[in-house]
Formats: structure tokens, sequence, C-alpha cells
């Protein structure tokens, strides 16, 4: 008898099937919260109401230790330092043989990235007064979109259900898009609601990014699982 060849396990879905509806709902939420801030702020050069109340968000607002801090984090969402950590998760999905959860990693943070970039001119917000765009914040869509997708990873890999899926995605965009949400606004780059608005940007559009990459892998029979 001829030795039996077993095919490689099967890899999940970059979107869980458990997580697509939870997460097309947040993402059905997020959406209008950025088309409505972008409208409310849209053309302004000042702060508004809001970011008035949470802090003075024309100035840098911490000193060292916490200043260097925000410098770090501030470091993850510029080009060197976003490569760096999209390259390094690239090579491990490539290493286990995920190549669509490679695609994601690219793809996830690029799409939310780029709805941030054409967003700016759109809405016309800007700070210091020197023609800055700064609505959405493009810093906080990158790392709260690269949270949401290593989550969404973890959640396929771990074959978690629902609600443990959900409020793990959920953790991590809220841990990642607070702590560059702090550091912009501590160095005084965005207005709370630049921050708000790009957290958002990530939620509607990473999900959509995962279902597409999924759609398109198994339709054409790329990437097999």
């Amino acid at each position: 008898m001829g030795l039996r060849h077993e095919p490689p396990p099967r890899k999940p879905a970059v979107l869980p099937p458990a997580l697509r509806a939870s997460l097309g709902i947040v993402a059905a939420l997020a959406a209008p919260v950025v088309v409505v801030l972008g409208v409310l702020v849209a053309g302004h050069s000042e702060p508004g109401r809001v970011d008035r109340w949470v802090v003075r968000p024309t100035a840098d607002s911490v000193g060292p230790p916490w200043r260097y801090v925000a410098l770090g984090t501030d470091f993850l969402g510029e080009p060197v330092g976003a490569a760096a950590v999209v390259l390094a998760v690239v090579a491990g999905c490539l290493l286990v043989r995920w190549p669509r959860a490679a695609v994601l990693v690219v793809g996830g943070a690029g799409m939310s990235v780029g709805a941030a970039t054409s967003l700016k001119p759109l809405v016309g917000r800007t700070i210091h007064g020197d023609g800055n765009l700064s609505y959405p914040s493009g810093h906080t869509a990158f790392l709260t979109a690269f949270a949401v997708v290593v989550a969404l990873l973890a959640a396929g890999r771990f074959r978690l259900g629902r609600t443990a899926g959900t409020l793990l995605v959920l953790a991590a965009a809220l841990v990642a898009g607070a702590a560059m949400g702090w550091a912009q606004v501590a160095l005084g780059a965005h207005y709370p609601t630049d921050v708000l608005g790009g957290w958002c940007t990530a939620l509607a559009v990473v999900p959509a990014t995962a279902w597409l990459v999924d759609q398109v892998a198994d339709t054409r029979r790329l990437w097999p699982r």
C-alpha cells in the first residue's frame, strides 16, 4: 500500500465567520461617525467644544518622561515605524504559510491610512493655523487598523467564538486607538475629534477589507486556506 499524503491543515479565513455579523455592525456604526464628525469640523482651524472639553489640543500637553513615551508611540505611525511592524507580521504570516493573512496585514493598514488621507482634503480641517490637515488622524487609523488585523488573525487562528473574538478585536482597537490618540493629542498633532475620526475609520475599513480578501481568495482560488 502506498503512503497517503494528507493535505495541509486549512488555514482559517481572515474574517472568521463567527465574527462577520458583529464586526459588520461595528463597521456600519463607525462609518457614519466618520462622516458626521467630518461634516461638523469641515473647514475649521480651531478646536471644537468637545476638543476643548477633553484637553487643550493646540500645544504640547506633556513633558518628560511621558513626552518620550508619546514620541515613541507616534513613531509607530510614521512611515519607518509602520513599515517595520507591518513587515514583521507579514513575515510571520508567510512563515506559517498563511498568505491571505499577509495580504490583510498590508491591505487593512494600507486601506485605513489611504481612507484617512483621502478624507483630509475633503474635510479641510487644519491645526496650528499652518495648513496642516488634521481630520481624521492617519496615525490613529494606522495603529488601530494594525491592532484589529492582528486580533482578527488571532481570533481565527485560535478559532475563538463570536463573543470572545469580538471582545478581543474591540479590546485591541480600544488599546491601540487610545494609545496613539493620547500621543497625538499630547504632542499637539491632532484634536481629540481627529483621533476619534481616525479610530472609527479603521473600524469601518478593516472588516470590509478582510471580507474582500476572503471573497477574492475563495472565488479565484488564490491563497488557499
